[in-house]
C-alpha cells in the first residue's frame, strides 16, 4: 500500500555511498527530510534530477532540511555517481528495493522504478509527495515549496 500525505514514513536502515548505516528516524531528529526515490545512477533523467537537487542544496540547508536519494544501485555505484557530479547529499543503496516497496513507490509502465519525492517532517509524517517520472526539476521545486509550509522548517 502506497504511503500518502499524513501517513507516518516507514523507518528504515540503509547503507550510504560511504558504507555507513543510515536510519531515517535518526535523520529526522531536529530536521525535515527530503527523500527522493530515483530509478538508476548515471542515467540522463536521474542525473538531471540529482544535479537539480545539488544546485539547490544550499537552499535546502538554509531551511534546515536533509536531502537523501535512494535507488537500488550499489554503494560503489553511488560513490562514483556522487563523485562525478559533486553531489553533496546522501545516496542510499536499496539493493533489494525493500524501502521502495515499504513506501509503495509505483513503477512506470510496470518495469521502470518510479521517481517519487517525499517531504517528511521531524515527527516522521509525510507532509507532501511528488510523483513524476519526467519532471525532474519539479521534484526540487515541489520539495522547496513544501518545506516552506512546515512551521518549524
Amino acid at each position: 500500500m502506497a504511503i500518502k500525505v499524513g501517513d507516518q514514513a516507514p523507518d528504515f536502515k540503509l547503507k550510504s555511498a560511504q558504507g555507513e548505516t543510515i536510519q531515517l528516524s535518526e535523520l529526522l531528529k531536529g530536521k525535515p527530510v527530503v527523500l527522493f526515490f530515483y530509478p538508476k545512477d548515471n542515467t540522463p533523467g536521474c542525473t538531471k534530477e540529482a544535479c537539480a537537487f545539488r544546485d539547490q542544496y544550499e537552499v535546502f540547508q538554509e531551511v534546515g532540511a536533509e536531502v537523501v536519494g535512494i535507488s537500488a544501485d550499489s554503494e560503489q555505484s553511488h560513490q562514483q555517481f556522487a563523485s562525478a557530479y559533486q553531489l553533496p547529499f546522501l545516496l542510499l543503496s536499496d539493493s533489494q528495493n525493500r524501502v521502495r516497496k515499504s513506501f509503495g513507490v509505483p513503477s512506470t509502465l510496470g518495469i521502470l522504478p518510479g521517481r517519487v519525492t517525499y517531504i517528511i517532517n521531524q515527527q516522521g509524517t509525510v507532509c507532501h509527495l511528488f510523483n513524476s517520472q519526467l519532471n525532474f526539476q519539479g521534484h526540487v521545486d515541489e520539495a522547496l515549496k513544501a518545506l516552506q509550509a512546515i512551521p518549524s522548517a
